[in-house]
């Protein structure tokens, strides 16, 4: 017995379990094309949030879709060991236990680290299989597995011999929550509220000041010099003089530079050659002391005098109110200004002089640049992006690979001396002795006097080499896997990321391979609330995804995202998208409950049964194409939406209703044997969106071996049609309106059959009439040459249809109302074409608006053409 109920819980935990049971997720290197995606790696200790849904729907319709069509489908999935946001985690674990990191070795660190990964990580893809993932789960990958850190270890070895590799004593973005540096990718700008501090600077031996403004008077402590541009002619008498810092009272040098815009502020520059970048390159030109005034957390050092140990922000405040006591702060204003701030842990980025490692990328991102935008070896979906790529990738710098953490790869750096420039890079603590020994000259050195470098490699620099160490690519470039598999097909991911991971992986996919990672890169856009405000715990706007699941099937949630998620847009997310996808799937439900009940017996075809399977053929056959076009153009959801239509307009609400037995009368065998073909047929266009309900109808319909489950059935294949039926039902149906409309209207019962008589000016077809007979129980269908007196009338176009009156209806009371009628459709005419005719109007209007009101004057014609014909019909 088929259950009346779709049961979304029941089903999709049956299938999954039957699909990995018969391994139909797994690819191994065989005779057929491959067709390979990535998974974009979630962080390890990350569960499913929206954007995830979104992201992994679409590449499990992506797989789904190229596993039916014939290709070695191969998803491979896993986990980023996400350094930063990872090591925060377990610090902060630790610390609630009375734990201090700096309390403990590496060793016993990173034993935290992996206890938590192990106890934490992988939750986020035990949940994707709800959702339906059809991932190659024997593949998962983790980026700190052993043959994955060894491929990142040899990358930098690699990169360091070609000499692209430097280290670097450089101006940095720190983080001083999770006390590393960051890349400057990894740096949002923010706007915010703050203030500017004019502060009095003395002229030592005078009583002349200098006035400097400032947004971070704390930051004076650091102070080095005073520069002034060099033509300012208001303080040309000030050369050689020197300047008193004020409350540290330190005596810095006057210098002149043109780097100083005299228009702006006083013309004064305070130079603190520690903090920030553009003072640091004016130190080096002026031999100026630097001078470094915080510690790791940004709280102040003993330069910091009596605020050393307090929070930069805290000190800020305290400083101000002491400099404006000592009469050193002249005024504050509010000033507005763009604040750095960590994307991981939002913390305010202090510049920072720190020696770190640096990759050289002017030359490795030519490759990159020209598969993009000259060659489109690699295209971005939807194309605008590449404007953001070039951006992007033509003002790129140096990448600064290093970060002051524990959990990661650490860098492959080994000392042997004292200076700066005492280490060697090598893959393995033993090849690096060996050069140090060749180095030093000294073959007694040991184990012992090696000293690895503390820092860990940017998790970036890990997963840009993903789609290639999956396949073991960097490690034997000439396994079976990754001469199979790579390059990949088809990458989906955020825009958020294009340069972070995207441009990257491009970058060493030329590198390493001298071939592109993947073809195509398909940008979901944002999922946000319906307010278009993006998703977050703290505005409670950002459902639980499983709670979806659970409410509305993974199949109704899947519908309900890709219906409106266009690629590259952001997606307003409203739970009743779920909903809608929920009523489709008891939509395809019910239809297959339908035919299925049917009772089958051996009677003759009906002509019109015969006439429906040729026209539904001929529309599921335009569908397809543009259902293909769709999916070449990466249209995901409008493919969808094309499927929804297409079943739930043309198959359940059209081709059912034509081939429908009569109550309580049988179907015959030709009908049905071919309705349930072309169920099949939906299903198949229909699993990659819904797999769970489409494998649940296609096992009930017949008993299936597994090497028959739909999962791995074949895609339909395209073949020639007759177009010409599919336009010509679509004058039908407005034929079958108008005649449903007539028996609505004057209320002539369905069961009542009446005549059609028909004036066919169009020329059109006789094909469908058996159709038009059937769904508006005609008695009878004529064509004629005039027009019929005493009949209702509609027009298709210039075809006209009479519909003679009969004892039910009173001729009367029939041409009052449509007088009536006729009267007030001319008088709402009159009022649009005042409206049209007023050139103030039209001249001030807006386009729409003029657009609108010429479409009311339009149908108001056409609707007196109608009544009028009525009349002139019933008289």
């Amino acid at each position: 017995m088929i259950p009346a109920q779709y049961n979304a819980q029941d089903v999709e935990q049956k299938w999954y379990a039957y699909w990995m049971q018969h391994d139909y997720f797994t690819s191994k290197p065989d005779h057929r094309t491959p067709y390979t995606i990535v998974i974009p790696p979630p962080n390890v200790t990350g569960v499913l949030h929206m954007g995830h849904m979104l992201n992994n729907t679409i590449q499990d319709v992506l797989i789904r879709r190229a596993r039916l069509k014939g290709f070695n489908a191969c998803w491979v999935p896993g986990t980023d060991h996400a350094s930063i946001a990872t090591e925060a985690k377990v610090v902060a674990k630790l610390k609630s236990e009375g734990i201090q990191k700096n309390d403990l070795t590496r060793e016993e660190f990173l034993k935290h680290a992996w206890d938590w990964t192990h106890k934490y990580g992988g939750t986020i893809l035990e949940q994707l299989k709800q959702l339906g993932c059809s991932c190659d789960w024997s593949r998962t990958k983790f980026t700190m597995d052993p043959d994955m850190s060894a491929s990142v270890i040899r990358s930098f070895v690699d990169l360091y011999r070609k000499g692209l590799i430097y280290r670097g004593y450089r101006m940095v973005n720190w983080d001083p929550e999770a006390k590393t540096t960051l890349s400057d990718e990894e740096v949002i700008y923010e706007e915010r509220q703050g203030k500017l501090y004019h502060l009095r600077y003395a002229i030592e031996g005078s009583q002349e000041f200098v006035t400097i403004a400032t947004t971070r008077p704390e930051t004076i402590l650091g102070d080095t010099a005073i520069c002034i541009h060099p033509e300012d002619e208001r303080y040309q008498h000030l050369r050689g003089k020197k300047a008193i810092v004020p409350i540290c009272n330190r005596v810095i040098p006057i210098i002149f530079d043109a780097y100083v815009d005299p228009e702006f502020g006083t013309g004064c520059l305070k130079v603190t050659p520690a903090h920030d970048v553009n003072d640091k390159e004016l130190g080096e030109r002026h031999n100026l002391e630097i001078i470094d005034i915080f510690n790791e957390d940004a709280s102040l050092n003993s330069f910091g005098l009596h605020y050393a140990g307090k929070d930069r922000f805290e000190v800020r405040e305290a400083i101000a109110i002491e400099l404006e006591a000592i009469g050193a702060l002249v005024k504050t204003e509010n000033h507005l200004n763009k604040v750095g701030t960590s994307e991981r842990t939002k913390a305010v980025i202090e510049p920072r002089l720190s020696d770190q490692w640096f990759l050289r990328m002017d030359e490795l991102v030519k490759p990159a640049i020209k598969a993009v935008l000259e060659t489109e070896e690699v295209k971005l979906y939807p194309s605008r992006f590449n404007n953001t790529y070039r951006h992007w990738l033509e003002n790129i710098r140096d990448w600064n690979i290093s970060r002051q953490l524990w959990w990661g790869q650490q860098i492959p750096a080994y000392y042997y001396g004292d200076g700066k420039e005492d280490f060697v890079v090598a893959e393995t603590k033993e090849e690096a002795l060996a050069l140090a020994q060749e180095r030093t000259g000294n073959s007694a050195l040991t184990f012992d006097q090696l000293t690895q470098d503390a820092d860990a490699l940017d998790t970036w620099f890990s997963s840009w080499l993903w789609p290639m160490a999956v396949f073991g690519g960097i490690m034997d470039p000439e396994n079976k896997d990754y001469k199979y598999y790579y390059p990949t097909n088809d990458l989906v991911t955020g825009p958020d990321i294009l340069f972070f991971w995207v441009a990257r992986m491009i970058i060493a996919g030329y590198e390493y391979a001298d071939a592109k990672p993947f073809t195509n890169v398909y940008l979901t856009g944002l999922v946000r609330d319906k307010q278009g405000r993006k998703m977050s715990k703290s505005l409670g706007n950002s459902p639980e995804p499983l709670e979806l699941i659970e409410r509305f099937g993974a199949d109704g949630v899947r519908v309900g995202l890709l219906l409106s998620a266009s690629a590259g847009n952001d997606i307003l997310f409203d739970e009743e998208l779920c909903q809608q996808g929920k009523a489709f799937a008891n939509k395809i439900w019910n239809a297959f409950r339908l035919i299925k009940g049917w009772e089958v017996a051996a009677i003759p075809q009906p002509e019109s049964s015969r006439v429906a399977i040729a026209w539904y053929e001929a529309k599921w056959q335009h569908t397809l194409v543009e259902i293909e076009d769709n999916f070449d153009k990466y249209r995901i959801s409008d493919a969808l939406m094309a499927i929804y239509k297409l079943f739930w307009d043309d198959f359940c609400s059209w081709f059912l209703e034509m081939i429908k037995p009569g109550y309580q009368q049988p179907i015959d065998q030709v009908t049905f044997d071919k309705a349930i073909a072309l169920l099949e047929t939906n299903l198949k266009l229909l699993h990659p969106f819904m797999p769970f309900l489409t494998e649940e109808i296609w096992q009930y319909i017949k008993t299936r071996t597994p090497e028959e489950a739909l999962i791995i059935a074949q895609w339909p294949t395209s073949v020639a049609y007759d177009a010409s039926l599919v336009d010509d039902f679509e004058f039908t149906k407005e034929v079958i309106s108008g005649i449903r409309t007539l028996r609505k209207d004057k209320n002539i019962p369905f069961k009542e059959g009446i005549e059609l008589k028909v004036v066919n000016k169009e020329g059109s077809t006789s094909f469908f009439d058996s159709i038009v007979a059937k769904l508006t129980n005609l008695s009878s269908l004529t064509y004629v040459n005039e027009k019929v007196d005493g009949a209702l009338s509609y027009r298709v176009k210039s075809n006209e249809y009479f519909i003679p009156v009969t004892g039910a209806i009173d001729v009367v009371a029939e041409i009052e109302k449509l007088t009536a009628e006729l009267a007030y459709t001319q008088g709402f005419l009159k009022s649009v074409q005042a409206k049209l005719s007023n050139e103030k109007f039209v001249s001030g209007a807006p386009e729409k608006v003029i657009e609108m009101e010429r479409k009311k004057e339009a149908d108001a014609l056409a609707k007196i053409a109608m009544l009028e014909a009525s009349l002139t019909g019933l008289k």
